[in-house]
């Protein structure tokens, strides 16, 4: 099932405009309709949801997963029979297909995402179409008619800050997209989080974009750039995504930039899941998404209080669908309306914290890294299962290694090491050590694994 974007689009003004009961309503049929597909095409659901009503509209009734089952269970899970894990594998494995349409259908998309251990995921053209509608959706409302005129003025030049050389999914879309061409890809244009901050200052400034999309920690560097007077830049809009901000941290991109900041979250499963709204709250899509928060039992957690975590159901996505997925996030329901006045869910994130970071060059300098150079460079190393990097010193990196099965460790260690040495030499970090633990990544007492430690 295909729907244009055009169409999704119509659909979700008419259901803003009516308000949450229409929102609600929409909620309930995709979720009984998406529950009915999983149980009719993915053997995994059909024996998990055995004893479920024909039709489920609340989503307390279905049993939780989570990466580790549901990767442990790939075949099974995934409603396309053509799809297994050893195809989607030796295809992720292959940086030349980035981009490419994986049995001539799906994106394919790799992320370690914040516990370290690797995804493998495939996007489907609904799930693609509805984060392009509800994207264009925030991006209008955000930047306003005024702003949207002002922005075509400027030639509408959008700079998408990813990580690149894997299948992630920023850039992944991107290069499906410029494959694929359309009016988008002559508006968008890729940067990589990996480029030294120099060389991507005197890119960005030669660019002039009006809107900058990206992690949060590379663009939290960027206003220190901007502050210092060596990126010059001014757009109409930025919007930090991936990793949580403080409202001081936004408060400091808006003032370093002189523009607008909205925030986005959301998660390779689910990307369109949340925006900010000028309240420093994120709103759920409601219509497209059912996001949970609950303690460590999985029972509601109230409003006004941090969750243990958030259970999300993607409500788009059907040949590999996330239902009651556990996100691994604390978020907080706003109790009372968000004075903004979007009468969707706000939530606030206390989870997915980006740490950056710095170092001493040697030359009475520092140098700050964004975790994400970390993150994706140990998720494209081949026969990682799990990691976690922390600075010990100021020029000292332990790193914590698990193998995937069947690895050979010293050879994982050789190729991290390798790839970590040259990320720190193409930013002039020379004197940096990197040791090798002999122990495993560490669990916070929370329960969860932090995969990039900066120095306390």
């Amino acid at each position: 099932m295909s729907e244009s974007t055009s169409r999704l689009g119509q659909d979700i003004r008419r259901a803003r405009r009516q308000g949450m009961p229409a929102i609600t309503r929409r909620q309930e049929d995709r979720l009984a309709g998406i529950v009915a597909h999983a149980r009719a095409a993915s053997p995994y659901y059909r024996e998990l949801y055995r004893d479920l009503p024909e039709r489920v509209t609340d989503p307390a009734l279905l049993p939780v997963t989570d990466k580790k089952k549901l990767m442990a269970n790939f075949d099974d899970w995934v409603t396309d029979r053509g799809i297994t894990h050893e195809r989607v594998s030796a295809f992720s494995d292959d940086p030349e297909l980035i981009g490419q349409r994986f049995l001539g259908k799906y994106m394919v998309a790799t992320t370690s995402g914040t516990s370290g251990r690797r995804g493998l995921f495939i996007l489907d053209d609904r799930y693609m179409a509805v984060t392009s509608a509800l994207t264009s959706h925030s991006l209008t409302s955000w930047l306003g008619p005024v702003g949207a005129l002002r922005a075509t003025a400027r030639g509408g030049r959008f700079a998408q800050l990813v990580a690149t050389g894997g299948h992630y999914a920023g850039f992944a879309g991107y290069s499906r997209m410029v494959r694929e061409g359309g009016w988008r890809a002559k508006l968008i244009r890729a940067f990589s989080v990996h480029t030294p901050m120099a060389e991507l200052v005197g890119r960005l400034n030669a660019y002039r974009p009006a809107v900058v999309i990206g992690y949060a920690s590379t663009i939290m560097l960027l206003a220190a750039e901007q502050e210092a007077g060596r990126l010059r830049i001014d757009p109409l809009l930025i919007e930090p995504a991936g990793e949580t901000m403080t409202v001081g941290d936004t408060d400091r991109i808006a003032a370093a930039f002189g523009t607008k900041v909205r925030t986005i979250y959301g998660a390779t499963e689910c990307a369109y899941l949340s925006y900010g709204c000028a309240e420093g709250w994120y709103h759920v899509n409601d219509d497209w998404a059912v996001v949970e928060p609950v303690d460590a039992d999985h029972r509601p957690t109230p409003p006004g209080e941090f969750s243990h975590t958030v259970l999300v159901t993607n409500l788009a996505n059907r040949v590999q669908p996330f239902l009651r997925y556990d996100l691994g996030d604390s978020v907080l329901v706003r109790p009372e309306p968000c004075p903004c006045g979007n009468p969707l869910p706000a939530i606030r994130v206390q989870g997915r914290a980006g740490d950056i970071l710095t170092f001493p060059d040697g030359r009475g300098r520092d140098v700050s890294l964004a975790p994400l150079a970390f993150g994706t460079l140990f998720d494209r190393t081949p026969g990682v299962e799990r990691f976690q990097i922390e600075q010990t010193a100021p020029t000292t990196l332990r790193v914590r290694l698990l193998p995937a099965a069947g690895a050979d460790p010293d050879r994982v260690w050789q190729a991290a090491r390798r790839e970590l040495t040259r990320l720190l030499a193409d930013n002039r970090l020379d004197g940096i050590t990197v040791e090798r633990a002999e122990e495993p990544p560490r669990q916070a007492p929370g329960g969860k694994y932090r995969t990039v430690i900066p120095l306390a």
